[in-house]
């Protein structure tokens, strides 16, 4: 049923639709929405010096992820950082080169990962728990609708560049060493497990009322290693958490799962379902339990080009999904040539409903 109203104890929109309830408009953020598109963050990235430095400085980061909601009245504040700051805090090297992304020193071998200690995640990752807490503090004060997202990435997702060493399209090195020496990526994806969790657990203490995994790299995998690699360290994670936290919601993005999203949305036990652009919401919406949240899937070059293309696709999305709890996203993130005009009027589409 819809409502207007909020449901007990979860006044804030974001965390009614979590809580399976069909809030109508739809809460809205947008995945990336701190970042390169928006001239003030340009300004602060330009102070910090590198992207490191700005992900572990505090009052920085907490300004840029505070800057969407300013600007735009977001529904959501996800917590400014990145996902490879979990294998940075466990000692593997990282450095973003401009131009080219993240650079990391490979973990191939048993040496290599003999290096990392999932251990030290909690005590080097405190500066971005205290921007867990000045956004949270900040959100209370001024924005105390707005809903505050924590979120890793998943083990899957994670251990992809730790063990290529960079991006790539096909991240054809690690998922090679996972069907030649399962053993050694087993034990990789179990350090990143009992990291994440504790990770995750930190941000949620300090504040995170939601969280989010992303797996931005589970499409590549065939349905057999899908299940080994993704749905299960999923599911691992999430369990851990529960028996910590039993109430904090968990959104889950493997992204281009396709139809595994059924099986993955069954068995990792989170709330919220991320969908990509290749999705088709009517069929999610048939895949997933009645009660569990879907969200996204607006593509970002929609939001680029703007206008009556963008006003049709954000139409479509909508009515596909009234009358389900569903959070309006992108389905990836946004691109950095999007204009902040274009942002604006999305926002004013969606709140029309």
């Amino acid at each position: 049923m819809e409502s207007e109203r909020p449901a007990a104890g979860l006044p804030k929109p974001l965390l009614r639709a979590l809580g399976g309830e069909a809030v109508w408009p739809p809460p809205l953020w947008l995945m990336r929405q701190a970042g390169r598109y928006l001239p003030e963050y340009r300004e602060v990235r330009a102070q910090a010096g590198d992207f490191v430095t700005l992900c572990t400085t505090p009052e920085m980061a907490a300004e840029v992820t505070l800057q969407p909601i300013r600007r735009f009245g977001m529904d959501g504040a996800i917590l400014f950082s990145d996902i490879l700051m979990v294998p940075w805090a466990m000692g593997q090297s990282l450095r973003f080169a401009e131009g080219e992304g993240p650079q990391l020193d490979p973990v191939r071998d048993a040496e290599a990962m003999a290096a990392l200690d999932h251990n030290l995640v909690v005590q080097r990752a405190a500066p971005i728990f205290e921007t867990v807490r000045l956004v949270r503090a900040a959100l209370d004060a001024h924005a105390p609708r707005v809903a505050l997202i924590g979120f890793a990435g998943s083990p899957f997702t994670v251990a992809c560049y730790m063990v290529e060493g960079h991006g790539s399209r096909d991240f054809a090195i690690p998922r090679s060493l996972a069907f030649t020496e399962p053993l050694l990526f087993g034990k990789l994806i179990r350090q990143l497990v009992d990291a994440t969790t504790a990770y995750l657990l930190a941000q949620a203490e300090a504040g995170a009322e939601a969280l989010m995994l992303f797996d931005s790299w589970a499409g590549l995998l065939p349905p057999a290693q899908f299940r080994r690699w993704v749905i299960e360290p999923t599911g691992q994670i999430v369990r851990a958490i529960r028996k910590v936290n039993a109430t904090i919601p968990i959104i889950g993005f493997p992204r281009l799962a396709g139809p595994m999203l059924a099986e993955y949305a069954q068995r990792t036990g989170v709330q919220c379902l991320g969908l990509d652009t290749t999705m088709e919401l009517r069929w999610a919406a048939g895949a997933v339990a009645p009660g569990q949240a879907l969200q996204g899937n607006l593509d970002p070059l929609a939001l680029v080009g703007g206008g009556m293309a963008l006003e049709a696709e954000t139409r479509s999305i909508l009515g596909a999904m009234r009358g389900r709890p569903y959070i309006f996203n992108l389905g990836h993130g946004i691109e950095k040539v999007t204009p902040p005009e274009h942002v604006s009027a999305l926002v004013r589409l969606v709140r029309t409903g």
